[in-house]
């Protein structure tokens, strides 16, 4: 089982959309007894406020189904449980790294390098600020189908 941590600054936005949108699509492929996927925060800003009703509205647009839940903010245990820690933008990765203490087993990445198409961006915008989901969505989901897609292919390739 693959253990993957999406991370944002506050957990109510891009993380909890990454969450549910993974968990999603590896549902719809018969996949998800072969993931753990989890999100979390940089910040203590949220802590224990529940996913922000603009993503809750995105996520009900597309059909996707999503769980109550509490933000949290990332621990340096969560770097030894997880195989994959995916950030958002450059500060989430600046952050996961203060709180690891560096990633000397390279489980840290922004969630749009797995993207097969990043389009002219490699962050994706916080629509906490931007107020624009859609855009979120977009680049969420473009990141989580190549995310999904290369670890599949990695499955795969083993001898």
């Amino acid at each position: 089982m693959k253990k993957i941590l999406f991370i944002c600054h506050g957990n109510i936005c891009r993380s909890t959309m990454a969450e549910f949108v993974l968990k999603d699509m590896a549902a719809k492929q018969g996949l998800s007894h072969e993931f753990e996927i989890a999100s979390a925060a940089t910040s203590r800003e949220e802590i224990g406020n529940d996913t922000h009703h603009g993503t809750k509205c995105k996520l009900d647009e597309m059909g996707i189904p999503y769980t109550r839940r509490r933000a949290r903010q990332m621990t340096a245990a969560d770097y030894a449980y997880y195989d994959y820690i995916i950030g958002m933008d450059d500060a989430n990765i600046r952050n996961i790294l203060r709180i690891a203490g560096g990633d000397a087993e390279g489980k840290v990445s922004k969630l749009l390098d797995w993207a097969d198409d990043r389009g002219d961006r490699d962050d994706i915008a916080d629509p906490w600020y931007t107020g624009n989901f859609d855009l979120t969505y977009d680049d969420v989901e473009r990141g989580c189908r190549g995310l999904l897609e290369k670890l599949k292919k990695a499955k795969c390739a083993r001898p």
